[in-house]
C-alpha cells in the first residue's frame, strides 16, 4: 500500500524540497516537458491554439476533481533537464496544461503505428545545380579489360562491367554465375556470419530467367543477369526480413521494397538477404559479429558499420554487387574496413519504401561494389522518384567516365591528411601515424599524376557534433514500441552504447531542442552550400573524416575507394559531391582507381 502523505511529511517550501523529488516521479513527468518551455515564455495557452481546452467547471453534484499526476514540485524538479526557470506563478499555470498534454500523450501512443510509417515531416537537402539538369543519357562503362578465367569460379571477384560483359556477349550464363556464388556463399558466409537467409530458390529462378530473355535479344543494361545481396532491412516478400535484430528475426513482410523493385526490373539476381548490426548499428547481429575477410579470426576487427554484411560478402567475393544503407557512416566505414568500393548517395536519390526506417531525415540507400562503375551502375538502376518516398528528388544521374579531371575543380582536406591535432604517444602509434601519413601522400600524388589539380580547403566551423542528437532523437521514436513494452531488452548489445540504452535516454530529448537543432541544421547546411559552390569534389581520409557526420547530416554524397594497408588492413580515400552530383565524386574516385592498384587485391579466401 502507498504510504499516506500526512502534514508532517509533506515537503517544505523551498529548494530543498523539491529537490527531494522521487526518481519514479521525476521520470514519469519527462513526457510532458514540452508545455513548460511554452510557459516559461509567459504566452498562455490560447495564443497558441485555434481551440484551447477549456478548464471544467465542476457542478455541486459532481465527483470531487482528481489529484493532478504531476506535481508541482516534479515539474519543478524537470525544469533543471529542459534547461529553464519558471516562478511560482508560472508553474501554477502550466500545470494543468502540463496533465492535459500527459493525458494526449497517452492516448497518441494508444495509436497503432505501423514501424514503415514516417513523421509528417519531410527532410530535403538543397536543390540540385541547374547545369545538372540535363536530358539523361543512355548508361555506359568507360573501357573494359576483360580477364582471362579457366572456370566460372575464377570471376568470383570480377566487377560489374567485367561480368556485364561476359552475360551480354552470353560468355557466361547467368544461372552459371548464380550458381558460383550460393556456393561461395554457402561455403564461406558462416565463417564470416555474412548471411541471415539465402534466396536460393528465387535466385535460380530469376537467373533462369534472365539467360531467357539475353538469349531471344532482351538485354536490359549492365545489372541483367548479375546476381546481388541486400542488407537485411529491405523489405522481400514472403522472404524473412530480419533487421539483425532478435525481436524481429522472423518477421515476413507482404511486400517489396523500392531497391528490390528496381533491381528486379534491371534484371539483377537477388541471392541473399546479407547480415548487419541489430537495428543498423555496428556489426553484431543475432547471429554474432560480421567478420572482416581480412581478418577472419578477429572479433574486434569486424566489418564495421550496420552494413557489415554487403561489404563482407562483396569483398570475399560471394556476391558480385551488393546494396546497403547509411545513416552516420554504415556504407563508408564498412566499405573501407573490409576494402572495397562503397557510394553513399546523397539523401533523397533512392527510394527507401521497404527499408528499415531508423533516422527519417538521415537514411540513405548505396551500393557496395568491387569497383567505381559497379557503384554507378546500381546507383543508375535505383535512383529517382518512385512516388512513395516524398524524399525523393528528381534530378537525373548522368554518368561520364571519360570526364576531363583537369577541368574539375577539386578540393583536399590537407590538415586531415596530415593527421593535425593527433600526437602519438608510444612507438607503435608513431610507427602507424608515419604509416598513415605516407599512405595518404602517396594517395595525394596518384591523383595529381592523373591530371587532378588539388587545392587545399576547411570544411565550415560548426558545432556539427551537438547535432547527433537528432539521429538518436529520431531512432528512439521509431523504436518507441518495442523500448515501452521490453522487447529492446532482447537484444544482444546492453551496453551503455547499444541502442537499449539510447533508446532509453532519447526520452528525455525535448522536442524543443529536437527542432533546435534541426534549425541549426539547416545553417549547417547553407554554410555546406556556400562552400560546394566553389568545388565539384572534394577529397578527405575515409572513415575518420569530420566531413562524415556534416555530410551524412547535410545530405551530400560521397564514394570511398581503398588505398592501401596498415598492418595488412585496408585503407581508404574518400571523395565527397555536390549534392545531386554523384557523378562527379565517382568520375574523381575512377581516375584514382585508375591510376592505382589497390582495388584489384581481395582477401585471399582459401578457408572452409
Amino acid at each position: 500500500m502507498k504510504k499516506k502523505r500526512t502534514e508532517s511529511n509533506k515537503p517544505k517550501a523551498g529548494e530543498n524540497a523539491r529537490a527531494g523529488v522521487d526518481r519514479r516521479s521525476f521520470v514519469k513527468l519527462l513526457p510532458a516537458l514540452g508545455v513548460a518551455g511554452l510557459a516559461a515564455s509567459n504566452l498562455p495557452l490560447t495564443a497558441v491554439s485555434q481551440t484551447p481546452t477549456p478548464s471544467p467547471v465542476p457542478s455541486p453534484s459532481s465527483s470531487p476533481t482528481p489529484a493532478p499526476r504531476i506535481t508541482k514540485e516534479m515539474l519543478h524538479t524537470a525544469e533543471k533537464l529542459i534547461g529553464i526557470e519558471l516562478n511560482d506563478a508560472q508553474e501554477t499555470m502550466a500545470l494543468p496544461g502540463v496533465n492535459r498534454l500527459l493525458d494526449n500523450y497517452e492516448t497518441v501512443r494508444k495509436i497503432e503505428v505501423p514501424l514503415d510509417t514516417e513523421p509528417a515531416i519531410a527532410f530535403h537537402p538543397a536543390r540540385a545545380r541547374k547545369e545538372l539538369y540535363v536530358a539523361k543519357t543512355k548508361f555506359r562503362f568507360g573501357k573494359v579489360e576483360l580477364p582471362q578465367f579457366k572456370s566460372v569460379d575464377d570471376l568470383a571477384f570480377a566487377t560489374v562491367p567485367q561480368l556485364a560483359e561476359f552475360l551480354r556477349t552470353r560468355k557466361v550464363s547467368s544461372t552459371d554465375l548464380t550458381k558460383m556464388y550460393l556456393a561461395r556463399l554457402k561455403r564461406y558466409g558462416p565463417r564470416l556470419l555474412c548471411v541471415v537467409t539465402l534466396t536460393e530458390e528465387l535466385a535460380l529462378k530469376q537467373a533462369a530467367a534472365a539467360d531467357a530473355e539475353i538469349k531471344r535479344g532482351k538485354y536490359r543494361g549492365p545489372l541483367h543477369g548479375i546476381p546481388w545481396g541486400a542488407k537485411d532491412l529491405f523489405a522481400t516478400k514472403g522472404i524473412k526480413t530480419t533487421w539483425g535484430a532478435e525481436p524481429y528475426r522472423d518477421q515476413v513482410i507482404d511486400y517489396n521494397a523500392a531497391v528490390v523493385e528496381r533491381l528486379e526490373q534491371a534484371g539483377a539476381v537477388l541471392l541473399a538477404k546479407l547480415s548487419m548490426g541489430a537495428l543498423a548499428q555496428g556489426p553484431k547481429w543475432f547471429g554474432g559479429v560480421t567478420r572482416n575477410p581480412w581478418v577472419p579470426d578477429e572479433d574486434r576487427l569486424g566489418s564495421s558499420g550496420s552494413s557489415a554484411g554487403p561489404a563482407s560478402a562483396t569483398a570475399a567475393g560471394l556476391v558480385g554487387f551488393s546494396i546497403g544503407t547509411e545513416t552516420l557512416g554504415s556504407i563508408v566505414s564498412p566499405s573501407s574496413r573490409c576494402g572495397v568500393t562503397g557510394l553513399r548517395p546523397t539523401y533523397g536519390r533512392v527510394s527507401r519504401y521497404g527499408a528499415m526506417g531508423l533516422s527519417w531525415t538521415m537514411d540513405k540507400i548505396g551500393p557496395i561494389c568491387r569497383g567505381v562503375e559497379d557503384c554507378a551502375a546500381a546507383l543508375s538502376a535505383i535512383y529517382g522518384p518512385d512516388g512513395r518516398d516524398v524524399t525523393v528528388g528528381d534530378a537525373p544521374f548522368n554518368w561520364d567516365p571519360q570526364r576531363k579531371l583537369g577541368d574539375m575543380r577539386i578540393g583536399y582536406l590537407k590538415t586531415e591528411f596530415d593527421g593535425a591535432g593527433f600526437t602519438p604517444t608510444t612507438d607503435q602509434q608513431r610507427q602507424q601515424f608515419e604509416q598513415r601519413r605516407a599512405l595518404y601522400k602517396d594517395a595525394i600524388d596518384a591523383l595529381e599524376k592523373a591530371g587532378a589539380k588539388l587545392t587545399p580547403i576547411e570544411l565550415p566551423k560548426f558545432s556539427t557534433a551537438s547535432l547527433r542528437y537528432i539521429l538518436t532523437a529520431e531512432a528512439a521514436a521509431a523504436f518507441d514500441d518495442i523500448t515501452r513494452d521490453g522487447r529492446v531488452n532482447q537484444l544482444s548489445g546492453q551496453d551503455a552504447g547499444d541502442w537499449p540504452n539510447s533508446f532509453r535516454t532519447s526520452r528525455f530529448v525535448p522536442a524543443v531542442e529536437y527542432l533546435r537543432a534541426q534549425r541549426a541544421r539547416t545553417l549547417l547546411m547553407h554554410e555546406m552550400e556556400k562552400l560546394m559552390s566553389q568545388w565539384d569534389v572534394f577529397v578527405s581520409p575515409a572513415p575518420g573524416s569530420a566531413s562524415l557526420l556534416i555530410t551524412n547530416l547535410t545530405g551530400h554524397p560521397a564514394v570511398c575507394v581503398p588505398c592501401g594497408f596498415i598492418n595488412n588492413l585496408p585503407q581508404a580515400i574518400m571523395f565527397t559531391g555536390g549534392v545531386y552530383d554523384e557523378a562527379a565524386p565517382l568520375r574523381v574516385a575512377l581516375a584514382y582507381e585508375q591510376a592505382t592498384r589497390w582495388h584489384t587485391m581481395h582477401p585471399k579466401v582459401d578457408w572452409a
